[in-house]
């Protein structure tokens, strides 16, 4: 059995502008894209850059809970409520990024969860701030 692969004729030299006998392709660096080579080539090139792009309301509460997050104390040096909040925070920001939207139970869910934080020995000052931006940003997708 065998197999007929094609397969690019690449210059001996390697130089800018050589080419090999009945052709050649020559790339020095390529990144995304595609390429065809002979008369019936056919190159097909599909690229995605992300999710839907959320609207301005959506944006806002993105913003406001990246905010958070960052505020939130590392890992190791988190409380079970800041765990808690941070892993509900991290969901809708999924959420958002990958669907450009947030459904409304989940808005629900992290509204509970941020004005619980906020009412717990948990809360830093300086993210007060912030989890009160996201308060409002989820009162208002949600009406």
């Amino acid at each position: 059995m065998s197999q007929n692969h094609a397969s690019p004729q690449i210059p001996h030299d390697g130089g800018p502008g050589a080419h090999a006998p009945g052709g050649g392709v020559s790339i020095g660096s390529m990144s995304g894209g595609s390429i065809a080579t002979g008369s019936h080539g056919r190159a097909v090139s599909v690229n995605t850059t992300g999710g839907p792009v959320p609207d301005a309301r959506h944006q806002e509460l993105l913003a406001a809970v990246r905010e958070l997050l960052a505020e939130l104390p590392e890992q190791g040096t988190r409380q079970a409520e800041d765990s808690a909040l941070h892993a509900e925070l991290t969901e809708l920001q999924d959420e958002i990024t990958s669907s450009g939207r947030a459904e409304s139970g989940r808005l629900t869910r992290v509204l509970g969860s941020v004005r619980r934080w906020l009412g717990s020995q948990a809360a830093a000052a300086g993210a007060v701030a912030s989890a009160t931006a996201v308060v409002q940003g989820i009162a208002q997708l949600l009406g």
